[in-house]
């Protein structure tokens, strides 16, 4: 919000003019977020050690985890915070975007919050029931998406990389589909964080390719140039993102092996959450199971197994989600962690690369 009071301050100190590049707010609320995430961090830390207020381990996970029974946990409440301080300076909030994909934050924030309350109160590992989850998530998930639609800011048309223009429109069943992949994002994001630093590291590589596509959509000569959906306003969207990568890089100040606090569901329920809403509004919707790859496998690593032991009475895999696999076929915790990093990178860099092949 202090950038509706500095940026009209440009009418008499032309300094205050650089507040109305995008690129300069982006840059700062990344600093401030990362700052504040490393000072409060290490408080909140403190505090939820004071309180007793640590992580509940699965009994039927991996014995090597049983460990970290007691560790601080709710650290989401840090990455938002700092998320929420950066935009305080950097945000626009008369824009559009920017403010249903905060609605859409909170919304799942409040979501995940109630849900490590009542594991940390309660002691066990149940907390919101899955289908009061879903209710949740799709409740807001189709009132953000319908506000977009009804306002203009999204179309119905479906694109796709290496495609120049929409190839098919969904018509009203867009409206589903983009709450599907809102949902979607949020859970697997949600399933992807079992390991310390492993969650943290994709949804910093994804925002990171998401600030930067919001970037070029919301620029009309750039969205020109690489034949992808010129969308008014989504630029402001690059701000939310590069606050979420400043928070998320303070976080993994803590978080990195071995993690002196854990996200939580309050942090990776709403994060993925946005980065759906992120991917949506952007029109990027397909391009998101690449650029989020390492949660899509993550998420389909569960199902199979699942699937696979209703209808045959088999797993497939040693254990689901996929990054206990590997733990239990003998890879390193911080083996498993780096691994993922590396290929969360380069399905970025690939989704990148994409805007100049349609």
């Amino acid at each position: 919000m202090l950038y509706h009071f500095l940026y009209p301050l440009s009418q008499s100190v032309s300094a205050f003019n650089i507040f109305r590049y995008i690129t300069f707010r982006a840059i700062v609320a990344f600093l401030i977020a990362s700052a504040i995430s490393i000072i409060w961090g290490k408080a909140f830390i403190k505090f939820m050690k004071k309180k007793q207020f640590g992580q509940v381990i699965r009994e039927d996970g991996p014995q090597s985890h049983l460990k970290k029974a007691g560790t601080p946990t709710m650290g989401g409440v840090v990455i938002l915070g700092s998320i929420g301080f950066a935009l305080l300076f950097c945000g626009n909030f008369l824009s559009a975007p920017f403010l249903v994909t905060l609605f859409v934050m909170i919304s799942y924030f409040a979501l995940g919050f109630r849900d490590d309350y009542l594991k940390v109160l309660k002691g066990n590992s149940d907390g919101v029931s899955a289908k009061g989850k879903l209710v949740w998530q799709f409740a807001t998930a189709i009132a953000a998406c319908w506000y977009l639609y009804y306002q203009g800011v999204i179309d119905t048309q479906l694109y796709m990389p290496f495609v120049k223009g929409p190839v098919v429109d969904l018509g009203m069943f867009y409206i589903v589909f983009a709450s599907i992949v809102i949902v979607g994002s949020s859970n697997a994001v949600n399933l992807t964080d079992g390991l310390d630093g492993l969650a943290i590291g994709p949804i910093i590589t994804s925002s990171v390719s998401l600030a930067l596509l919001a970037y070029v959509s919301g620029h009309r000569e750039i969205s020109a140039y690489l034949f992808i959906p010129y969308i008014d306003g989504v630029g402001e969207l690059s701000i939310l993102a590069t606050a979420i990568i400043g928070a998320g890089v303070g976080f993994l100040w803590y978080n990195s092996y071995p993690a002196q606090i854990f996200m939580g569901d309050v942090g990776s329920l709403s994060l993925g959450g946005t980065l759906g809403t992120l991917a949506v509004i952007t029109k990027n919707e397909i391009l998101f199971v690449l650029i989020g790859g390492v949660f899509v496998v993550e998420a389909v690593s569960v199902i199979l197994q699942v699937g696979s032991f209703k209808l045959r009475g088999k797993r497939i895999f040693k254990m689901a989600p996929i990054h206990h696999h590997f733990e239990l076929k003998g890879w390193p915790e911080p083996k498993v962690i780096v691994r993922f990093w590396i290929i969360s990178i380069f399905l970025a860099l690939v989704a990148i690369a994409t805007l100049k092949m349609r």
